[in-house]
């Protein structure tokens, strides 16, 4: 007579516990390194930024659609003028979707073009924005991407354009993270929050104390925004960095620019 206790590994109370946290960190950390391995993929360039922006195209539209539904500006209540300033907001920063969208378009056309041994697929993390993008124009091109997502409460799970076969979603951030720098060739920062801030510096930190063995080009996309929000001579001057660590990334500030920059640092 069989009995109806199920064994260790297939226990899945077990499996969610506590005290199985490390056998669900080896998961994360094994499973998505097979799939990439089966599906031949050693080299990638990644895409980080904000999950916020849209295509311009219907981040304007939304803007003008809501300009026609609210009174003149001296009538408008708090809540629609924190409206207007948050539309007019992803207005403005949603150009940055179209340029991911082209620059991720033109790489991986150029990656298609090299030998097998040489391809570079575009990898985001998944979600919105200009994760959204850097998918969408792999997509367009005709080409495969990576979507590393994660699991949380308040986004969207992954996007339209991310390739089912190499899309990933992970409980752990920091395996995310190593699984975004792991095979990367090149790094692309386009403007964004604390996510992104978080994935740029640990990046430059990574660089800068050469825990990352390889080269690692980091390009930021958007001159406006990142000499607008960060002044990099500032840690010089108070001697939190040297001179030489401003060398760990390069601003850029249109698509053929940036994809030069980023084909040429690959293949130099």
């Amino acid at each position: 007579m069989k009995n109806n206790i199920s064994k260790a590994y297939d226990n899945r109370d077990f499996l969610s516990s506590h005290d199985a946290r490390s056998i669900r960190v080896l998961c994360e950390l094994i499973e998505p390194d097979i799939r990439l391995q089966n599906a031949g993929i050693e080299n990638t360039i990644v895409f980080f930024g904000s999950a916020r922006p849209k295509s311009s195209t219907i981040a304007d539209q939304e803007l003008r659609e809501f300009l026609t539904q609210i009174p003149p500006h001296e009538q408008r209540n708090a809540e629609q003028i924190a409206q207007l300033k948050r539309l007019q907001s992803i207005s403005r920063l949603s150009k940055y979707y179209d340029h991911a969208v082209e620059l991720s378009k033109k790489l991986t056309e150029w990656s298609d073009d090299n030998p097998a041994d040489h391809k570079y697929l575009i990898c985001s993390g998944g979600g919105p924005g200009m994760m959204e993008a850097a998918n969408k124009g792999a997509k367009d091109a005709g080409g495969k991407s990576i979507a590393l997502g994660i699991s949380l409460p308040f986004e969207q799970g992954l996007n339209a354009y991310a390739d089912p076969a190499l899309s990933f979603e992970f409980h752990y951030f920091f395996l995310r993270k190593f699984y975004f720098l792991y095979h990367a060739k090149a790094i692309v920062v386009f403007p964004g929050g604390f996510g992104t801030m978080d994935e740029l510096f640990e990046t430059l930190t990574l660089g800068q104390t050469n825990k990352l063995n390889k080269k690692m080009p980091v390009f930021l996309y958007g001159k406006e925004f990142w000499e607008g929000l960060i002044n990099f001579d500032h840690f010089i001057k108070w001697g939190v960095i040297s001179p030489d660590d401003l060398n760990l990334f390069q601003i850029v500030d249109d698509v053929d620019d940036a994809f030069t920059r980023i084909t040429q640092s690959i293949t130099s």
